[in-house]
């Protein structure tokens, strides 16, 4: 009885085995059909959980070795999910409208209107101190100079408050004498000189020169003409170039009495310093008119030490000492073009002049 019994046990495990085998299979198929497992996954069921599981196919024989369950689906047999595919989009095709075609207009020709072009005088800006020409011929007429009644004058540069400075050429029909007027004078300037009026109360500074029928002056005065002293008239041709110059220290007119000469060893000469001694170089041209004959004086220095050796010498002091330019015009009238440290005019004797004047100099 008990080898039955123990026969019996034997056979019923094998029994279980083979009917859970057989449930397993046909109870869970369509769970395990259902499960889509990722590559490398296999389907494996749990004896413990009718469910079948995705899980690594390492893992699982593992687990088949330990008896937890059974492979039922491989990795081969696992259904890989299909791969996503882009969506292909298509670029919108543009279609270009159709061409017109232009509409050629003929051009209508219009016929230009022609404006006669107005011309303009340009208007000549005269500059400050800039050099002026003139050429001409003219004929002579009565001098209206009080006491010149009988005398000829043809005017060139007529008489301004400013001063002229310049060079004439001319060419006349008999020997002429030149003119050159400064002024006006003021009250009590009148003081021996040679003076041209033409009415007694205005009144110039003569300075006339006698010259030839052909020459050239170089001038300077507030009016400029050609002179005879007979009633028959001329004719002078002439070029003249010319600045008109206003007022200033170095550019003047004008009437000064004489001193007594400060020169060591002139005690006894008179001297009218018309441009006083400078640092800086005087140059231009002096046209003067005097009361008795003069001579022309410039000074050059101050001087260095030792630069004294035997030229003439003018100084006050002894120490400050002067080269000196001494002109003998031998004339009471005239002009002269100089260059120096100080311009005057000078007598030999101690009894006082008077002399008017026009310079125009520049200074460097």
């Amino acid at each position: 009885m008990t080898k039955i019994y123990l026969g019996l046990l034997a056979i019923i495990p094998l029994f279980t085995v083979g009917l859970v085998t057989n449930f397993n299979n046909n109870v869970f198929a369509v769970e395990e059909d259902e499960l889509q497992c990722m590559a490398g996954e296999v389907v494996f069921l749990r004896y413990t959980n009718p469910l079948a599981i995705c899980i690594e196919e390492s893992t699982a024989y593992r687990w088949v070795q330990l008896g937890i369950g059974i492979i039922i689906k491989t990795s081969e047999e696992t259904v890989e999910e299909p791969p996503m595919e882009e969506p292909v989009t298509e670029e919108p095709v543009m279609e270009e409208p159709p061409m017109e075609q232009p509409v050629t207009e003929e051009p209508v020709t219009e016929e230009p209107v022609t404006e006669e072009p107005v011309t303009e005088e340009p208007v000549m800006e005269e500059k400050p101190h800039t050099w002026k020409v003139s050429t001409g011929t003219i004929d002579s007429m009565i001098d209206p100079g009080i006491g010149h009644e009988t005398h000829q004058l043809a005017i060139i540069l007529s008489p301004s408050e400013n001063v002229y400075k310049g060079i004439l050429t001319y060419d006349a029909s008999e020997p002429i004498q030149l003119v050159a007027l400064h002024g006006p004078l003021a009250e009590g300037e009148t003081s021996g000189q040679p003076i041209w009026t033409p009415d007694g109360e205005t009144k110039f500074a003569l300075t006339l020169v006698p010259s030839t029928a052909m020459g050239t002056w170089v001038f300077t005065g507030n009016a400029l003409a050609v002179h005879t002293m007979n009633p028959d008239g001329f004719t002078v041709s002439y070029s003249v170039s010319y600045m008109e110059e206003e007022m200033s220290d170095t550019v003047t007119t004008g009437t000064i009495d004489s001193m007594i000469d400060p020169g060591i060893g002139h005690e006894t000469h008179s001297l009218a310093i018309i441009l006083p001694p400078s640092e800086m170089t005087y140059y231009g041209v002096l046209t003067y008119s005097a009361s008795e004959p003069i001579q022309l004086v410039a000074l050059h220095g101050p001087l260095a030490e030792g630069e004294d050796s035997g030229q003439a010498i003018w100084t006050v002091d002894g120490n400050t000492k002067f080269a000196l330019t001494f002109v003998d015009a031998d004339t009471n009238m005239g002009t002269w073009a100089f260059a120096g440290n100080a311009l005057a005019v000078h007598t030999m004797n101690p009894d006082g002049f008077s002399v008017s004047y026009s310079v125009v100099a520049g200074k460097s």
